[in-house]
Parts: C-alpha cells; structure tokens; sequence
C-alpha cells in the first residue's frame, strides 16, 4: 500500500501556517515615545489648559512625546467625593470641565502641543458616569441594575459616588463611540488613556477602534493587563504586575526571581507588536500607595532605569521628574511646586539613551531582553537588549549590599563603553563589577 503520508502531510501544512492575532497597526510615532500623565488639576497653580502650555518646552526638553490628560469632564455633584469630587465621575461626555477652560483653549492646548510634535491622548471612562451624568435622566435603560433594581456602582470596589453602564444595549454603545469620535474630530487629540478598560466589552473597544481610525490614526491605552486586549483595540496595556513586582522587591518582600517571571510572562504570552507601559507612579499609586519615595526607597533609580531601558513604554506622572515629595490629592487641590531635581535629570538622560539606540524602542520596534548570567542572580538584574544596530547592557543591583559581580553570558562581551563615565572597555568573562547597594550601570556598543 503506498505512503500517502508525505503529501497530506504537504498539504495540511497550509492550514497550520502561524497567524498573527493582531489585527491593529500603531502609529509609528509609538516607536520611541515616552509616556507622560498630567493631572491638569494639579500640574500648576491655576489649573488650567492655558497655564499648562508654559510647560510644554519643558517637557520636549525632558524628552516625553506622548501626553496623556485625566479627565477633562465636567464632575458629577451627586454623591461627589471631597470637595471637587473625582475626575473619573463624569457628568457629561460631550462638555468639558470649565475648571480648566472652555473649548478654545483645549484646542489652544492641543494645537501648542502637535507644533512641538507631541501627541495627546486623553482619558475615556467609558464603564461607568457620576449619579448626575446627563443620560441617567435622558436614558437610565442604558444604565446597570442591583438585584433590587436599583442603579449600582462598579460592584465590590468603593466606588460609590458613580455607577455601572450595561453594554448590552446598542444605543448605549452607539452613544459612547459618537462622544469618542467627537472630541477626536472637534480637539485634533491623537487618542485615548481607557479607564478600567476590561471591565467595558473588548468587542466594544475594536468597533471604536474602527470609527476612530476612520477619522485619523490613533494611539489606544488599556489600562488593563491581559493580552486580548491588543489584538483588535489596544496599542499598549499597563504593566500592572511589573509594578507589583518592582515594588516588592524594593521593599524586600518578594525575591528578584518575581522579575524574571514577569518578563517571561510578558515574552511568551503577549504578542511582540504589542506595548506594555512599565512605570513606577502614576495618579492611583501617588494618591493611594504613596510617592515614588515612599513605594520604592532605595531601589527608586533602579525602578526608574528598569522602566526606561527594559521592554516597554515609560510612564512619568506629572512631578516625578521635580521630586515631587507628596501625594497629589484625588479630590482636591493640590498643586505641584515644581522645581530642578536629579530625578528630572535622570529620566532626560535615559530617554535620550532610549531614543538614540534603536534596541531599546518599544513593541516591534526594539529587541527583546536577554537574559545575562551574574555571580549574584539573586540580587542583580542584567540583560541585554541588542540588534543589528545597536547593543546596551545593564546591571541592575536590587539589594543593599555592595557586591563584586562577573558575568558569564557571551553575549555581554565585547568592547563596550561605560554609559556614565564614557570609558571604553572590553569586557570578556575575567571582568569583575562593584556594585554598591542599590547602584546600577549601563554600557553601550
């Protein structure tokens, strides 16, 4: 009898072909961005579109390229939180919240900004609205119900000064997907921060994405932490457990190896077009868990050279690069008092590393980290990220002890420079590093 096997197997080959699940395209500007939150209620005295454009020069010096703005809605008076009440209740998506401005000067803003080639995103909070939103009267079938038939907020959180939209109504979804595209048409934004993104339907999400992109490419952040979420919708998701790991570490509760799971995770699960935003504060952290300072002490510059120089896009909070040393109330004012710190100084530096070696872009843009082998792999971090232009290696010591370290991966080797002191050395396998507690170093090729 003769062996078919051969050709069935041939022609079974085609339906076994990879597939890339992704079905969206980044703007290429995402290649090398840098990610930076304002907190328009805070970021200057007066709190306001047009104060904020005094700031722009000074962020395209510290080199951040994407701008994202928190809600810029009017906030609900009904169950408010604190005096202001939380910018995350919105009252009404087609306003804007006359605490920073009227229309004109969003624009003002926007057009300041495009004009020093940064681009805007602006927070979505599509889930749930204030009490007082302008549709519960206009439309409260669009709204979620208890089991006593009541409006209800998010369910388990405290979150009691908002409730729940239901999804399973088109007119809901058709309404959500028209204030997008309005403010997308009427302000030239580049796209949108997604709030609690999972807990809105991801089918949602790619409908929008669609009609967005329609208008002008966009730019989609989830803040959410699962893969589907980029294969139709999402550019970039947050590195939550990043985060949770770096933090753990900082403080001497969880073991290096937590870092190394991550990274695992986040090669093997997530797809390499997409993004994953690494950072080390952002408004919940600063408002909730503490300052930079507080969540990670000594460990902060090692979070902070992580962050930029490993796989993902940064995220800056607005005062992190003046050492901001308080927490930025939620549902008051509190303005930062901004001034010249090392940590500003820091950061500017690593991005211009991030932005002159094409290694270490974002997403498919840059190369994947590989793992170097240390003589202290349970207190020091190193990789290198390397293409067929450029190669950096760095040494990251997550401990407070000074340690003699050498390195045994092949790939470390060769003749390299010092990215601090700007000395050329060639490193081989006899090459032995102090690290003191806490202390990191970068070499470039």
């Amino acid at each position: 009898m003769p062996n078919t096997e051969p050709s069935a197997h041939a022609s079974n080959l085609t339906a076994h072909q990879p597939q890339t699940p992704v079905k969206i395209q980044a703007p290429n500007w995402c290649k090398d961005a840098v990610i930076y939150e304002i907190n328009l209620r805070q970021f200057t005295q007066e709190g306001t579109f047009r104060a904020a454009e005094a700031h722009l020069p000074r962020l395209k010096q510290l080199g951040v390229s994407i701008l994202w703005l928190m809600p810029i809605h009017p906030i609900g008076l009904k169950n408010r939180k604190g005096t202001l009440g939380s910018p995350y209740a919105v009252q009404d998506y087609f306003s804007l919240n006359s605490e920073f401005g009227n229309l004109d000067d969003m624009r003002h803003f926007v057009d300041i900004a495009h004009e020093l080639d940064f681009h805007i995103i602006i927070d979505w909070v599509a889930n749930h609205s204030a009490w007082d939103n302008v549709l519960v009267e206009q439309h409260p079938d669009w709204y979620a119900k208890n089991h006593e038939g009541d409006f209800t907020p998010t369910p388990w959180w405290d979150w009691d000064d908002i409730i729940d939209f239901d999804y399973s109504v088109p007119e809901l979804r058709a309404y959500m997907a028209r204030a997008m595209c309005y403010w997308l048409k009427e302000t030239d934004i580049d796209g949108y921060r997604c709030d609690v993104a999972g807990f809105v339907p991801q089918d949602f999400w790619a409908q929008v994405r669609e009609e967005l992109c329609d208008i002008k490419p966009v730019f989609m952040l989830a803040e959410w932490e699962a893969r589907d979420v980029h294969y139709d919708a999402f550019d970039m998701s947050y590195a939550w457990s990043w985060n949770e790991a770096m933090h753990g570490i900082a403080l001497g509760k969880l073991p290096l190896s937590k870092l190394y799971k991550y990274y695992s995770w986040n090669e093997k699960t997530y797809p390499k077009a997409s993004m994953r935003m690494t950072f080390v504060s952002n408004h919940d952290k600063n408002a909730w868990d503490g300052t930079q300072f507080e969540q990670f002490g000594e460990a902060l510059e090692c979070a902070i050279v992580l962050s930029v120089l490993g796989e993902g896009m940064p995220l800056i909070y607005n005062g992190q690069e003046a050492g901001n040393p308080k927490r930025l109330a939620f549902f008051e004012r509190s303005p930062i008092n901004w001034r010249s710190h090392n940590i500003g100084d820091l950061y500017t530096d690593l991005i211009a590393l991030k932005k002159a070696h094409s290694a270490l872009h974002n997403g498919q843009w840059g190369a994947r980290m590989i793992p170097v082998k240390n003589s202290h792999a349970d207190k020091v971090f190193s990789f290198v990220r390397q293409d067929e232009k450029s190669k950096v290696l760095v040494l990251l010591n997550f401990s407070g002890e000074s340690l003699t370290v050498s390195l045994s991966s092949n790939i470390a080797f060769g003749r390299v420079t010092d990215w601090l002191s700007g000395e050329r050395i060639e490193l081989t396998n006899r090459c032995e590093f102090s690290l003191g507690a806490w202390e990191w170093q970068v070499f470039t090729s």
